[in-house]
């Protein structure tokens, strides 16, 4: 999935995997949003902008057994953006649904956002799609900087990702990433503006790291 991590969605775009084309989604997507096909999105089913995409899970999917689970844990494990996680409840797959919430909360951290169907998930991106599109357009005419310094919510991908790093627990990974806001930022830091953050000894062991 390195390509889907790269990819970059124009302003009123979303970016769709070439296996939805011509599926009710796309279908209602289309002259709301622009919708633009690929072929190499890898895991990711559509991206709604350069940071966040979906993962859709359908009721055959559910139905089908845990193939769609080792696929949502491949993302997390490999890319660095935002999934949310667009999942069918239905008459059928209602018995299956608490695990999967169970699994895609608690365990992935991710965002898990339930539909009744494709109408139903195509109505939420472009919803969503709306509402960042607004956003951008206000940021472009404010201070690119503030928005850098304002703490981040805690991306579950990369807050997994520092835990790695010796003696980071959960409450300096999470101090590190309000501070810092990304990876980048951090892994430019200065040992002394480390220190600030979590102490001397846990600064050393992530500026050698």
């Amino acid at each position: 999935t390195a390509k889907a991590a790269s990819i970059v969605v124009p302003f009123g775009h979303v970016i769709g995997n070439e296996k939805w084309r011509g599926s009710e989604v796309a279908q209602r997507l289309q002259g709301k949003v622009k919708l633009i096909f690929e072929d190499g999105l890898g895991l990711v089913d559509f991206h709604l902008s350069n940071r966040t995409c979906i993962l859709y899970i359908s009721e055959a999917d559910l139905v089908a057994g845990d193939e769609f689970k080792r696929r949502l844990v491949r993302f997390r494990n490999a890319s660095n953006l935002m999934g949310l996680v667009i999942v069918e409840k239905t008459q059928i797959s209602d018995q299956y649904f608490l695990a999967v919430q169970k699994f895609v909360v608690l365990e992935l951290g991710m965002v898990l956002l339930p539909v009744a169907n494709q109408g139903e998930a195509s109505q939420l991106m472009i919803q969503l799609v709306s509402r960042w599109d607004r956003g951008q357009l206000r940021e472009r005419g404010s201070n690119p900087f503030l928005r850098e310094q304002r703490p981040q919510p805690a991306e579950p991908a990369v807050f997994q990702a520092l835990q790695h790093i010796p003696g980071v627990g959960k409450t300096k990974a999470l101090l590190l990433l309000q501070h810092f806001g990304s990876i980048h930022r951090l892994c430019n830091a200065a040992l002394t503006e480390l220190e600030q953050v979590v102490g001397q000894t846990a600064a050393q062991q992530i500026h050698a790291f």
